[in-house]
């Protein structure tokens, strides 16, 4: 393998002609990068050929989610093999820019926010630490969608971010899968105990494609990402019905399968879209789990299943995999022979559970009709389980009728995931201190009575060597010469960076690297939107998924405030404010479209009005990716947190901001109660309600909008532009987020915090004239970002739900 500039130079060219058959010169910059890519997995496969000591002793993580949003994964390697430099140098000798190879790789269209990034720097953490550790999940063909602005609204259309073929996977057909749907299920006597036969089901081949998984300077662990695509077991026409004229016949059951690995989230508002995300949901879980079965008895002996919790953790990240638990209990009672009890043992002592959410619409539920047509035989192991924990309730709970009720897990004719993921699982966290804490005391009371030692918390983290090192190379070079390297190992050596919160020089320095951040991501759109940025201004930044409890408008009508001001008070609003929003809007959400549609309309509003585009500028960036994040992180001023409290469960991107320099503007909500914490209440922007305030409001009502909004005349013409004439030719476009405010009480209480919104808001405008202070808070954040390491958390989930050992260094200490 090459280990200087000589050797990549050679090896590089020698990849370009036996992959190709072509020269550099002959080739394309698509080639070029393919060949780039083939030499680094010839690397990982050098060193996944050397023999590892297992330091998780031969346990195996396997980690479930619908979503893994792994992103561009070319520059993220290099920075990992610690190899950009040369990689850069060399190319440049042979007259190719890395940058234009970087620019092939399209972001895999794998997930669609936090969910899903969560998922992909658990990975990363775990191959750092050496823990056998692999995803499981799907591989979308054609992803959520690629999310287009067109007249101001959001458009979809197919992420076809396969078209060219993805280089990093390796297709892998002797590993496949057949998963059963539908049919029947009949019960027969065998060796004196009932055996259950499924017959004459709907086969679809499982068709696994690994992605390799290698972090930061441990290159002798490299794991797997795993990703089922749909296939027909049968890959040969229908000759007879295409010659016959039957066209449609001939080709449907085949597109039917294949649909299965089509998109993410398919719209579920008709049952045909409901049954295809529960078949997606069965389809990955029943390939998984039979993988790992299967390469579990291959390397353990088929009599060790018996050990098997001991050897395998099975982690289900929110509802959707939850399918785990009674799959898992069919596989070891209906093919390996087990009796109900060892098999629930078992089952339970594998699973562990992370709930993401405390919204009612999050927790999924599946009409029982539904789930015992297309899974029969599921459906029977899931009705035993619930019989079998009421049986056992009604016994230890027999005065307490309402515990009972509540923790059922088939009610209202519905199987309730989330019911059955705390049933069958050993453990049952939260992402954060505070969403925990709802989750014991509000969401999941009854059950926390019941399993009380089963919830804990562990808050989310994310991969500082993703969105610090690699996305910020000229603020990670300033903090390596102040502090040295150990940082990129281990990120509690953040907190060194205290030391320099006095030191003139270097917060000028820090100024200068956010100042060349901003005129990177200036440049990017004005070619992209025909926007002029100034990035003298303050970036004020708000990107992640349009949602109602996400309040994407409480900043509109901020933003529509300032506009007005500038307006009537124009000495009042002192320097230049930038506005940066990006999110995509699920497609059937008409309230988030509509947000994103006010907020282009805004933004052309401000911009044709000569008398305030100096002042205020918004840009709406369109499709919001891993790879725009990388772009936007490092450029924030301000982060803006602004969810109803109580309503976000921890938020990663609120850690993103703040590793990279930016303020927090938010409310006393998930991970920003943690991030307050860490850098002390001068050092964190905090308004509105509380959590508790929001619970109590909920709980006993009181709040009357009509109050907000007749007490403060700002905030009243602000809500009446909603309504009027302010946006030309909208008519009653916006009719839809006046009615939420003022008809339908306001949800999530965007009225009611407005005031204080402002009133922060406010103070950041004035600390950001002077640099000083600004730049030394700024400083603090990165300082204390550390522990918001996802290598924090999974060392946690390794200590205390997994039960697995992992990889210490001197250069990794505690954080």
């Amino acid at each position: 393998m090459f280990t200087d500039k000589e050797s990549f130079k050679q090896a590089y060219l020698m990849k370009l002609i036996a992959g190709e058959g072509i020269t550099a010169d002959e080739a394309t910059p698509w080639d070029k990068f393919v060949a780039l890519v083939m030499l680094l997995k010839e690397k990982m496969s050098y060193y996944r050929a050397i023999n590892k000591n297992s330091i998780s002793q031969g346990k195996q993580i396997y980690y479930f989610s619908m979503e893994f949003l792994i992103g561009k994964l070319l520059h993220n390697y290099l920075v990992n093999f610690k190899i950009e430099d040369l990689v850069r140098e060399g190319l440049a000798d042979l007259d190719i820019k890395l940058e234009d190879l970087l620019e092939q790789e399209a972001d895999p269209g794998l997930g669609n926010g936090g969910l899903g990034r969560l998922a992909a720097c658990f990975l990363d953490s775990m191959a750092f630490l050496g823990i056998d550790g692999h995803g499981n999940g799907i591989r979308y063909k054609y992803g959520l969608f690629e999310q287009k602005i067109v007249s101001g609204n959001q458009v979809e259309i197919a992420d076809n971010w396969l078209k060219n073929g993805y280089p990093w996977e390796m297709r892998k057909m002797d590993k496949a899968v057949i998963v059963k749907f539908k049919g029947t299920v009949r019960h027969e006597l065998k060796d004196g105990r009932v055996v259950f036969v499924h017959e004459n089901y709907e086969p679809v081949l499982a068709v696994p494609y690994d992605v390799p998984i290698m972090s930061y300077d441990n290159p002798s662990y490299i794991n797997n990402l795993r990703l089922w695509s749909a296939e027909t077991t049968c890959s040969e026409l229908d000759l007879a019905c295409f010659n016959r004229g039957e066209f449609n016949q001939a080709t449907s059951f085949r597109s039917e399968v294949e649909a299965i690995s089509y998109i993410l989230y398919p719209d579920d508002s008709s049952r045909a879209g409901r049954e295809l995300r529960l078949r997606q949901e069965y389809f990955f879980v029943a390939a998984g789990l039979g993988t790992i079965v299967r390469s579990y008895k291959k390397k353990n002996g088929l009599s060790s299943l018996h050990n098997f919790s001991r050897r395998v953790s099975v982690h289900i990240n929110d509802t959707h995999p939850v399918l785990c638990i009674p799959e898992l209990m069919r596989i070891l009672i209906d093919e390996e022979g087990m009796g109900w009890d060892e098999a629930w043992n078992i089952t339970v002592n594998t699973m562990s559970f992370t709930n993401h959410t405390i919204m009612p619409e999050a927790m999924e539920k599946w009409p029982i009709d539904m789930v015992k047509t297309l899974l029969p035989r599921i459906y029977m192991i899931i009705e035993e389980i619930d019989r079998r924990f009421k049986e056992d309730l009604a016994a230890r709970f027999m005065d307490h009728e309402e515990v009972v009720q509540n923790t059922h897990i088939l009610k209202d004719g519905y199987v309730w995931m989330a019911n059955l993921a705390i049933v069958g699982s050993s453990s049952v966290n939260g992402v954060a201190q505070l969403h925990t804490k709802i989750l014991k005391n509000e969401v999941f009371k009854d059950y926390f009575r019941v399993f009380g030692y089963k919830f804990n918390n562990k808050t989310n983290g994310v991969n500082h060597r993703r969105f610090l090192l690699a996305a910020n190379p000229k603020l990670s070079h300033l903090i390596t010469e102040a502090v040295g390297p150990n940082w990129k190992e281990d990120a509690g050596e953040l907190k060194k960076l205290q030391a320099f919160k006095d030191d003139q020089s270097f917060l000028e320095q820090l100024a200068k690297v956010k100042y060349e951040n901003k005129c990177r991501l200036a440049e990017r759109v004005t070619s992209g939107y025909g926007i002029v940025l100034d990035p003298q201004s303050i970036f004020d930044v708000q990107v992640k998924r349009i949602h109602a409890y996400k309040r994407q408008l409480l900043n509109v009508l901020k933003i529509m405030h300032l506009y007005n001001k500038c307006l009537n008070e124009p000495d009042r609003l002192t320097g230049s404010q930038t506005f940066i929003f990006g999110g995509k809007a699920a497609p059937g959400y008409h309230y988030a479209k509509t947000v994103i549609k006010l907020i282009n309309c805004l933004s052309k509003k401000i911009e044709q009005d000569p008398r305030v585009r100096e002042k205020l500028k918004i840009v709406f960036i369109e499709n919001f990716n891993v790879s725009q994040g990388e772009l936007i992180y490092p450029a924030a001023d301000i982060s803006e947190q602004i969810s109803t409290a109580s309503k976000e469960a921890s938020g990663t991107g609120n850690m993103k901001f703040m590793m990279n320099g930016a303020l927090t503007l938010g409310t006393l909500d998930g991970a920003n109660v943690e991030i307050r914490e860490a850098v002390g209440e001068d050092n964190v922007f905090i308004f509105g309600l509380t959590a508790e305030q929001v619970l109590d409001y909920t709980r006993h009502g009181g709040y009357k909008p009509w109050d907000e909004y007749h007490n403060h005349p700002e905030l009243r013409t602000c809500v009446d532009q909603l309504n009027g004439g302010f946006f030309d030719n909208m008519g009653e476009e916006f009719r839809t987020l006046y009615d939420s405010l003022m008809i339908y009480n306001d949800e999530f209480f965007i009225l009611k915090d407005f005031p204080s919104y402002i009133q922060t808001h406010e103070k950041l405008q004035s600390l950001y004239l002077n640099p000083k202070e600004w730049n030394k808070h700024s400083l603090l954040n990165i300082a204390g970002s550390g522990i918001f390491s996802s290598d924090r958390t999974i060392r946690e989930y390794a200590d205390w739900i997994w039960k697995v050992r992992y990889r210490t260094v001197n250069s990794i200490s505690s954080i």
